[in-house]
């Protein structure tokens, strides 16, 4: 055989030899996951969601999330299967949300009417946008002092989940409740799925959150993401002080956490689900660990957990909070501000995380 005959029999060979078991194939690249944001990034511009999506369009993200009732024109059949209509054409997946369904919960937003029908109506208006989940949560850090803490929150949530299944399961819509301002860590979380029946309920992640609630983000990652359909993403900066320490949300990459690794293991451990930027910074909260009394809202405690906080805690240094420039009055600078800090971040996504399909 010439050199010409084995190189053309070679390559005829070669499809047929890859295919066997004990072959080495090239595996497939992974798919990017999908970027996005919450409506609650740009508030202070108080747009309604024909104009945040025509902003989403004009940054060609995959995806944005409308986390509340308030930014719809109306609740109408027309007007919502209209806007998801919207978002499809231009090539955008809607996410649906609202606040609390928790009706014990602090600050339950009663103006919606009983947390049934609260619910109720959030499960029709995702299903009208043809969002796949329903973001909500359950409440606030307030809840933990309140009176039976969180665990009696979580059984009226439970309850209220409960109720709603049928609806939920028919709308074709899953429940995602967020580990939201304080109010659960990861493992409560977890819980509180399992008991609703993971089946219509899981969760959206919100790494920031998880800063609020004395956890490692990643940690708090590794915990949730079997239950994972939605998210709600920003960075923190976290410092000692003389009563514990100080919690800064900051632009994705302007923290102390690692979000190369945790943009990494979140397309590891939750391919499918968004990775949705809710950038909300400019200002710190005291979390006075080391005064007795802080600890009196937190029932069973994990030391392992805390102990991961605290070391990434010592990688952190104090920042300053937003200010409004000298003589800019603050209700003026902020929509900008806000819109620079959500850019910056689905900038920083894109080139140095490896995110966004567009």
């Amino acid at each position: 055989m010439n050199r010409r005959s084995l190189l053309q029999s070679a390559a005829a060979l070669a499809p047929a030899l890859l295919a066997r078991p004990g072959w080495a194939q090239a595996a497939p690249a992974p798919r990017r996951l999908a970027l996005g944001f919450d409506n609650f990034s740009i508030r202070a511009l108080g747009w309604k969601a024909g104009q945040v999506l025509d902003y989403a369009a004009s940054l060609q993200v995959d995806c944005l999330l409308l986390s509340d009732l308030d930014v719809y024109e109306s609740h109408g059949e027309g007007y919502l299967k209209d806007l998801g209509k919207k978002a499809r054409d231009s090539g955008i997946a809607l996410y649906a949300g609202t606040g609390g369904i928790c009706p014990s919960a602090h600050r339950f937003p009663d103006k919606w009417g009983s947390a049934d029908e609260h619910l109720a109506l959030s499960i029709r208006v995702a299903q009208a946008v043809g969002s796949p989940v329903l973001r909500c949560y359950q409440g606030f850090a307030e809840d933990r002092k309140s009176p039976g803490g969180i665990p009696a929150r979580q059984r009226d949530t439970v309850k209220v989940c409960q109720a709603a299944k049928s609806r939920a399961v028919d709308a074709g819509v899953k429940i995602a409740i967020e580990n939201h301002a304080g109010d659960m860590q990861a493992w409560e979380l977890r819980e509180l799925v399992e008991a609703c029946g993971k089946d219509f309920v899981g969760v959206t992640i919100d790494c920031g959150n998880a800063t609020w609630t004395l956890e490692d983000p990643m940690a708090n990652l590794e915990i949730l993401a079997p239950y994972v359909l939605c998210s709600g993403m920003r960075d923190s900066m976290i410092w000692d002080d003389a009563e514990g320490v100080q919690v800064q949300w900051t632009a994705v990459g302007e923290g102390l956490v690692d979000m190369k690794a945790y943009g990494q293991r979140y397309a590891e451990l939750c391919p499918e689900a968004p990775f949705i930027l809710e950038i909300i910074s400019g200002f710190a909260r005291p979390f006075p660990w080391r005064k007795a009394d802080f600890w009196d809202a937190y029932g069973r405690v994990r030391p392992g957990e805390f102990a991961r906080f605290l070391n990434l805690s010592q990688k952190g240094h104090s920042i300053p909070s937003w200010q409004p420039a000298a003589g800019e009055d603050r209700k003026d600078a902020e929509p900008a501000y806000q819109k620079a800090e959500l850019e910056r971040s689905l900038a920083y996504c894109r080139t140095k995380l490896g995110m966004g399909r567009r």
